[in-house]
């Protein structure tokens, strides 16, 4: 069978959007391509984000290729899985441009894994995969009458849903190291969450891990990346040496949480790369830190989220330093990674004079603390379970609501305003296929 696996060129205008707008590995896409392949599929990615195609330039790859399956992703890129946008706008425009075309339609990411049926009707989709997508998507080469016997999607089925067990996890163990075409790495310059230096080279992303052993209220990852899983080590150094011999000069790891690991960072140290992570620089001891440095690490992004007990405390996050603690933490591990970023959320807890104090303290030392970011509820966080029960199909606009209401002030990349979602998505008509 063929596949076309579709990342969207993504516009943000109007969204609560969180992550950041440029470019990145489609990795779900990169671990489903290479099952695809080894089962017999021919499997083509049409990267709309990183060859900045406009809707007729889609449907013209799709259509040259004629593929017997057509996979959208509602998020960028796993990355952005857990502060996806929270509307589908996008994903709609591309798949009502694709509408003339043949093809089962199945949509991966957070949307598909949350609120199944609500994705299915706005997207006018045939199946959702739910939780991670890498070694489902091979499963969808059976027909359609063999669904029922599929875990882990929902399907339309007599105008209803119908879901077929529960949420997929990966078996990290068994993915592959990725490979990617010498034009997409060539084409991927932007270098996420590095600011010591400018590219010189590509970047590219990868992951040495999945999922996170803490439950944060504020983390949606529930129903997808959400138990913790590592790569076994000599996979991710072949993917590493794969991507160094292709030219890329900095790699950053998506991991929800890089946690310390002795074994990993020793290979690291001596390999012509360097890397940003994010993680809890509460996890890691100074020598810890030091080999991180020593490794090749330029970019640190520390989740903090609150300068008091009581704040991360009603956050979960079952923080083992005091503020005070975390603070020399966070200046130890400046000394030799050239960036360090202090990640606060708005708790309500916290006393504006007291947080500017510390971002100011912080900020004298070298490190970076920005401003508290209001807190959104994605459906499939805690967060969202504790305030309305488990997600249905109102979800996300529940979420985007009960935010526009009880916020006037929002994160700094957000330029306006954010929209209600039925002003944002399309309410396109489709027709019958």
């Amino acid at each position: 069978m063929k596949f076309s696996l579709i990342n969207p060129n993504w516009s943000f205008e109007g969204s609560i959007y969180f992550g950041c707008r440029e470019p990145h590995l489609p990795l779900e896409y990169g671990y489903a391509r290479t099952l695809l392949e080894a089962g017999g599929h021919d499997v083509v990615i049409v990267d709309g984000q990183l060859d900045d195609l406009g809707l007729d330039d889609i449907r013209s790859r799709v259509a040259d290729f004629g593929p017997d399956v057509i996979v959208i992703t509602t998020a960028p890129s796993y990355l952005f899985w857990r502060c996806a946008p929270p509307e589908l706008r996008v994903p709609q425009q591309v798949l009502s441009a694709l509408e003339e075309l043949p093809g089962v339609r199945v949509a991966v990411g957070p949307h598909a894994s949350t609120t199944p049926a609500a994705t299915l009707r706005k997207l006018n989709a045939d199946v959702a995969v739910l939780g991670e997508s890498d070694d489902v998507l091979p499963r969808l080469a059976a027909p359609r009458e063999r669904w029922d016997s599929i875990p882990s999607i929902a399907f339309r089925d007599d105008g209803g849903c119908r879901v077929v067990g529960g949420l997929n996890a990966s078996d990290m163990q068994a993915l592959p190291a990725l490979r990617w075409p010498i034009e997409t790495i060539r084409a991927h310059r932007h270098h996420h969450h590095r600011f010591e230096a400018p590219p010189v080279g590509p970047g590219a992303e990868m992951e040495t891990s999945r999922g996170c052993p803490y439950h944060c209220t504020f983390c949606a990852k529930e129903n997808f990346r959400n138990g913790y899983r590592k790569r076994p080590l000599p996979i991710i150094l072949a993917e590493l040496d794969g991507l160094i011999a292709a030219g890329v000069e900095y790699v950053y790891f998506i991991d929800e949480i890089f946690l310390p690991n002795k074994e990993l960072l020793e290979a690291l140290v001596g390999r012509s790369i360097t890397f940003g992570v994010q993680t809890r620089v509460d996890l890691w001891s100074t020598e810890m830190l030091d080999l991180l440095g020593a490794a090749g690490c330029v970019s640190i992004e520390a989740g903090v989220e609150s300068i008091s007990l009581e704040g991360r405390n009603l956050l979960d996050k079952k923080s083992r330093l005091t503020t005070e603690q975390i603070s020399d933490r966070l200046i130890h591990a400046r000394r030799t990674v050239p960036f360090v970023q202090a990640n606060l959320l708005d708790a309500q807890v916290d006393s504006a004079d007291a947080v500017e104090a510390w971002r100011q303290h912080l900020i004298g030392h070298g490190v970076w603390a920005n401003k508290p970011v209001p807190l959104f509820p994605y459906p499939g966080s805690p967060d969202y379970s504790r305030r309305w029960g488990a997600p249905d199909d109102q979800a996300w606009e529940r979420a985007v609501d009960h935010y526009l209401a009880n916020f006037d002030a929002f994160s700094d990349i957000q330029d306006a305003r954010p929209l209600r979602l039925d002003e944002l998505e399309s309410h396109v008509s489709h027709g019958a296929r």
